[in-house]
């Protein structure tokens, strides 16, 4: 009797060990847009904008998520000027921005939807020649995380003035 119990017991924990084996189930988006190690610039505005604890929180959430050559791509000094604290409350609009409340997979997106972002404007969704979120195309859509959804790409967009 003991034996088959330790043999159920030891059945039992090979089969679940490799479902914790990344910790415990999958990352927020916070974690997952760390892994990925393309949205170094992102990860740091995040931070210094005190953003971190809110995009580990429980959501759900959709970030349109630009890589550090988005990033690259802005004027010469943007990101680094963004990044002063005096300049805050304009990263954290950028930011939010790019934040929409909620779980919007690739499979909802349709010509002309629009999307309140957390930021308080609207995104505009396009199909034609590929998605768009307001001109910036989604290079990779549907990267999964424990509190929503990610969706990369190629532009960081600014929020209406």
């Amino acid at each position: 009797m003991i034996r088959r119990t330790f043999l159920a017991m030891t059945t039992a924990l090979a089969f679940a060990a490799p479902a914790f084996a990344g910790g415990h189930g999958p990352k927020d988006i916070v974690d997952t847009a760390v892994g990925a190690g393309t949205f170094n610039t992102l990860v740091a505005a995040v931070t210094a904008a005190g953003l971190v604890d809110t995009l580990k929180g429980e959501g759900p959430f959709t970030v349109f998520a630009p890589t550090d050559e988005a990033f690259a791509a802005l004027p010469e000094g943007t990101v680094d000027t963004l990044l002063l604290p005096e300049n805050l409350e304009q990263l954290t609009a950028i930011l939010t921005y790019h934040v929409v409340p909620g779980k919007v997979m690739s499979t909802d997106l349709s010509e002309g939807l629009t999307a309140a972002t957390v930021n308080g404007a609207d995104v505009t969704i396009t199909l034609d020649g590929g998605a768009k979120v307001n001109g910036a195309t989604i290079t990779t859509a549907d990267i999964e995380a424990s509190n929503g959804v990610i969706h990369v790409i190629d532009t960081v967009i600014m929020p209406p003035m």
